[in-house]
C-alpha cells in the first residue's frame, strides 16, 4: 500500500513539474497581435482652425432724445420692428421758471408792441387815403404792421415750446416724440413711463430711450489665438455653428482682423469679425453663442490615410503595408512615404502608395485564434 502511495506522490510531483515547465514556455513566446487593417482612398482635406465667439447685429444703434424731462408713454417693446420715423416714446417737457416767465415776458411785450404798430397803422392808412402821405410811407407802415404780428406769432410759439416742448407750426418735428433713426427691430427698452430722461450735451452722454439693429446684417465677433493669426486673412471663408441652432452651419466671410491682440488669461487673443449669411427662414438672437470654423487650407480628392497609421522618424514618414496574410498571421512591409496636409485626423499621401494599398492600423487583438480583420 505505501508503495503504490509513493508512486501516486511521485506522479503527481511529476506533473506539477511538467506543468510549471509548460505554463513558463507558453508565457515565453511572443505574442501574436493582430492588426486593423486601413485602406488608403481618395478624399479632402481640411485644416481648419475654430474662434469662440457670438452672433451680433453690426450696428445697434441708441437712440436719445433730443429734450429733457419725463417719459409720458412707452409705444413700443422689445422685439418690435420699427421703420425710419416711427415714434417709440413721447416726453413730457418740464420747463424751468425761469424760461416760462421770460417766455410770457416776449409775449406780452409783443403784444404791447402790437397795438402801437396797430394804431400808427391805422392811421397812416387814413392819411394815405386823404392824400397827405405817399405810398412809400405807406408801405413801411404795413411792413412794420406785418412784423409785430409775426413777432407775436413767434413768441406765443416759444411759450408753447417751453410749456410743453412743442407749438403748432413745429407739431411734425417735435422733439417731444423720440422716433426711431433706422429700421430694424428694437433689442431693448430701458426706460418706462415716469423715467426722467436727459439730453445728450457736452458733459453727458445721454438718457437712452431704446437700442434698434437691423437683424438682417448680423456679423460673428470672435477671438482667434496669436499662433494662428498669422495663417488668416479677410475674405477667408467660415463655417458658423450657432450653439442655440443645432445641426445647421451658416456661410460667412472674414472681413476684419484686429491689428492689435489683447491678453486674456495668459494668452494674446485678436478679435476677429466675419459678415454672415442667415437664411430668411431662420431667427437669430442678437447675443447668440457661436464658434467659428475657418478652413485655413483645404485639397480635394487626394489620396489620404488616417493620421494614426504613420509613423514619424526625424523628418521622414513611414507606414507598414500588407504583405500577406497566413493562419492569421498578418507580414507588413515598412515603406516611406510622403505626406502632405493633415486635419489631424486624415493625411494626405503625396508619394509612397497607390489607392487601394491596404496598410496596418490600431492594435485590435493579441489573441492569435481571433478571426481575421475585414480587409
Amino acid at each position: 500500500m505505501k508503495k503504490i502511495l509513493r508512486i501516486i506522490l511521485f506522479v503527481l510531483l511529476g506533473l506539477i513539474v511538467v506543468g510549471t515547465f509548460a505554463f513558463l514556455w507558453n508565457k515565453s513566446q511572443p505574442k501574436k497581435v493582430v492588426y486593423e487593417i486601413v485602406t488608403a482612398d481618395t478624399g479632402d482635406v481640411e485644416n481648419t482652425s475654430v474662434a469662440t465667439g457670438k452672433v451680433s447685429p453690426r450696428d445697434e444703434i441708441l437712440i436719445k432724445p433730443q429734450i429733457s424731462g419725463i417719459v409720458s408713454e412707452v409705444m413700443k417693446e422689445a422685439g418690435d420692428f420699427v421703420k425710419v420715423g416711427d415714434i417709440i416714446a413721447t416726453v413730457k417737457v418740464i420747463p424751468e421758471v425761469s424760461q416760462l416767465n421770460s417766455a410770457e415776458s416776449r409775449v406780452n411785450v409783443a403784444q404791447i408792441n402790437l397795438a402801437q404798430v396797430n394804431a400808427e397803422h391805422e392811421r397812416q392808412k387814413q392819411l394815405f387815403e386823404k392824400g397827405v402821405i405817399a405810398k412809400e410811407e405807406m408801405d413801411k407802415s404795413d411792413t412794420d404792421y406785418k412784423k409785430a404780428i409775426e413777432e407775436l406769432e413767434n413768441s406765443k410759439d416759444n411759450l408753447d415750446i417751453v410749456k410743453t416742448g412743442i407749438s403748432k407750426k413745429t407739431a411734425q418735428y417735435s422733439n417731444t416724440q423720440i422716433r426711431s433713426t433706422i429700421t430694424g427691430m428694437i433689442l431693448d427698452v430701458p426706460i418706462k413711463a415716469g423715467n426722467s430722461v436727459i439730453q445728450a450735451n457736452t458733459f453727458n452722454d445721454g438718457t437712452t430711450i431704446a437700442t434698434v439693429a437691423n437683424m438682417n446684417d448680423m456679423i460673428f465677433i470672435g477671438k482667434i489665438d496669436e499662433t494662428e493669426v498669422g495663417r488668416v486673412h479677410t475674405g477667408m471663408p467660415i463655417k458658423l455653428s450657432v450653439g442655440a441652432i443645432e445641426n445647421k452651419k451658416f456661410d460667412a466671410t472674414l472681413e476684419y482682423i484686429a491689428p492689435k491682440g489683447v491678453e486674456e488669461n495668459g494668452a494674446i487673443l485678436f478679435e476677429i469679425k466675419a459678415a454672415a449669411r442667415i437664411p430668411d427662414t431662420v431667427v437669430i438672437r442678437a447675443g447668440y453663442s457661436a464658434n467659428a470654423e475657418i478652413v485655413l487650407a483645404k485639397i480635394e480628392k487626394v489620396l489620404t490615410i488616417p493620421e494614426s497609421t504613420v509613423t514619424f522618424n526625424n523628418d521622414s514618414a513611414f507606414v507598414y503595408v500588407l504583405k500577406d496574410t497566413t493562419d492569421h498571421k498578418q507580414v507588413f512591409d515598412k515603406k516611406h512615404i510622403m505626406v502632405g496636409l493633415s486635419d489631424g485626423i486624415k493625411v494626405e499621401v503625396k508619394s509612397g502608395l497607390s489607392k487601394g494599398d491596404k496598410i496596418r492600423g490600431n492594435e485590435i487583438s493579441d489573441n492569435p485564434k481571433a478571426e481575421a480583420p475585414k480587409q
